[in-house]
């Protein structure tokens, strides 16, 4: 056992490293059952996975209550965290050092923030939050791979935003809206009333399915994955 592992959540694939990395970042729900199966699929296609938990300090609405903030301020826990673990992933003798990062809602808002601080080969941003001055914000970022749900009225225009700042900045990219998704549509569990309500969470099949094949193929692309294992 790793005594200087972060807690979380470690997937490798099979055979022998060593392997670019990805960090996974989870949603206001935390480490859950979806996360980690998120993150033993990427450990499936050759990459060595970590899923940090970053709700170690407190109550789960105490943590979340505090994400929005570090969101919001662009830099607290979370982020350090986050550097933290990404640093102990690209050490490690297993890993090649290139790493990815991917997150999902509130893990997405992290992921593309982090992303724009460095240290990352690539990004996948599942329907998270895109800064009114994203130019400026993302300014410096690694490619990024997005998707996003067309019925989610909580990130309207997100997509779009994403899009014209990245493609203004001239960084690579693949920023997707789903018509038929709305939040979480790469996620199995059942989603509270509310989220269901506005902004129409839940699994969709077609829209994970092509999110799936589009995040794999950048990865493949950015983090010098020369192949896929099967899934």
């Amino acid at each position: 056992m790793d005594e200087t592992q972060p807690p979380g959540h470690l997937a490798a694939p099979a055979g022998p490293g060593p392997w670019p990395g990805v960090i996974v970042i989870h949603e206001a729900y935390g480490l859950n059952d979806d996360i980690r199966a998120h993150t033993e699929r990427l450990a499936r296609t050759g990459l060595l996975a970590f899923a940090p938990d970053l709700q170690t300090h407190g109550s789960r609405l105490r943590c979340v209550m505090g994400a929005f903030r570090e969101l919001s301020a662009q830099q607290g826990r979370s982020f350090d965290a986050l550097e933290s673990a990404r640093a102990w992933l690209a050490d490690r003798s297993d890993c090649t050092g290139r790493v990815g990062v991917i997150g999902f809602c509130l893990g997405g808002s992290f992921a593309l923030l982090a992303a724009a601080g460095g240290g990352y080969a690539a990004a996948a941003v599942n329907y998270g939050m895109v800064p009114k001055n994203a130019a400026e914000v993302l300014n410096g970022i690694c490619p990024v791979v997005a998707g996003y749900g067309g019925r989610d009225a909580t990130l309207r225009g997100a997509a779009t935003r994403l899009q014209d700042a990245l493609t203004g900045l001239g960084v690579p990219h693949d920023v997707r809206e789903y018509p038929e998704a709305g939040h979480g549509f790469l996620n199995h569990h059942k989603p509270l009333l509310l989220a269901r309500i506005v902004a129409k969470a839940g699994f969709r099949e077609a829209a994970a399915a092509d999110a799936w094949n589009r995040i794999d193929a950048f990865f493949v692309e950015h983090l010098s994955l020369s192949s896929q294992a099967q899934r």
